[in-house]
This record gives structure tokens, sequence and C-alpha cells, in this order.
């Protein structure tokens, strides 16, 4: 459980490029903007395909974003945990193994060759080229063309360049508080569902009968 939480994490911090979009300054013509008085309806509506960006203003915006370099380093983090999880399935495999039984040494060369052959396929289960693809449409569905503009502005700046420039130290920094709170919060909330299981197994067990008196 405290792995998978930990992945969850990591993606989020991998996609830190990606909610910048959202904080950055809102120096698009005031005709882009929502009226202050709008309902949330009208103020999420999708962007008329008339003043959608292209594909290729996006392009230039995740180059500016450095929204490649980042989900780089971010995959170099990941090989470790891959690594775990499936070694651990492995491991759980060879375990369910008859009483007695062991491996022969051809046999776990077999099963190691197998658990690098998925620790492979899962690191590139997900190419980032792909992801960017599918990441396209969604934000031109939401973000106008003189908006994208706007941000590729604000980031090509000084001051945009130097936050993108902060965010490898800041993930640096962060990574172990973030992984210090899901681990440690992650480990009591197991730890009460395990208690109420087992106080819930235990009431739905009948209670053991004496023997009869002879």
């Amino acid at each position: 459980m405290k792995n998978i939480y930990g992945f969850m994490a990591l993606i989020g911090l991998a996609l830190t490029p990606l909610a910048l979009l959202s904080q950055a300054p809102a120096t698009a013509p005031a005709a882009t903007a929502p009226p202050a008085a709008a309902s949330d309806a009208a103020a999420f509506a999708t962007i008329p395909p008339d003043q959608q960006a292209t594909p290729e203003q996006f392009e230039k915006l995740f180059d500016v974003l450095r929204v490649r370099d980042q989900f780089q380093s971010f995959m170099k983090m990941m090989p470790s945990m891959v690594q775990q999880q499936i070694k651990s399935h492995a491991k759980q495999a060879q375990e369910r193994l008859p009483s007695g039984q062991q491996l022969t040494p051809e046999q776990q060369a077999a099963i190691g060759k197998m658990t690098d052959k998925y620790i492979d396929k899962a690191l590139n289960i997900y190419p980032i080229d792909e992801m960017i693809a599918d990441i396209i449409p969604i934000y031109q569905r939401h973000i106008s063309r003189a908006d994208v503009d706007a941000i590729i502005a604000f980031y090509s700046s000084p001051a945009g360049q130097r936050m993108l420039a902060l965010q490898p130290v800041i993930m640096k920094e962060l990574m172990p508080v973030v992984m210090s709170h899901v681990q440690e919060r992650t480990s009591a909330l197991t730890d009460q569902m395990t208690k109420e299981m087992d106080a819930y197994m235990k009431s739905i067990t009948p209670p053991a009968t004496a023997p009869a008196a002879k």
C-alpha cells in the first residue's frame, strides 16, 4: 500500500511543469477571461475551435516549460520502485511453491530474466511523447490560443525561466517531505484498517464450543 501511494506522489511531482500552467500570470487579453459573475459552467466552458491553440503552440509551450526534461528526471527515480514491486511479486510466486521444493539455478535464472523483462516493460509503459500527445487535445479544450501565447511569454522571461530552473531544487527538497508524510500516514491508515478488519472478523466468527462432558 505504501508503494502505491508513493508512486502516486511521484507522478504528482512529475506533473509539476504542467501544473505551472495554472499559476501563470493573467497577461492574456481581457476578452479571453470569463466575467467575474460568470457561473462555474461558463468559467470553465470549452474553448471554441477558432480560439483553440494549435498542437504546434503547445509543443512550443511544453518546450519552454521543459516538460520532457522534467519527465525524464522523474523516470530516473522510477527503476528502484518498479524493481521493488516486481521482485516482490516474483518472490511471492516462489513462496507458493510446494513445501520443500527448491528452484534449480536454471529456473532461478529464467525467473530473473522474466523479472528484468517486465521491469523494462514497466519503465516504458507510457512514453513521454505519447503522454504529451494525449495531453494536448485536453489543453486545447481549456486554454485559448491567446492564453498559450501569454504563458509562453511569461515562462520565456527571466522570472519565468528562473522559476523553471528552481523546480528541480524545489522537487529535491519537497520529495523527502512528501514521501515521509505519505508513508507515515498510509502506515497509520493500514494499521487502523487491520485492527478494524480483525475486530470485524472476530465478531462474525462463532465462539469455540467446549467439548461435551463424558
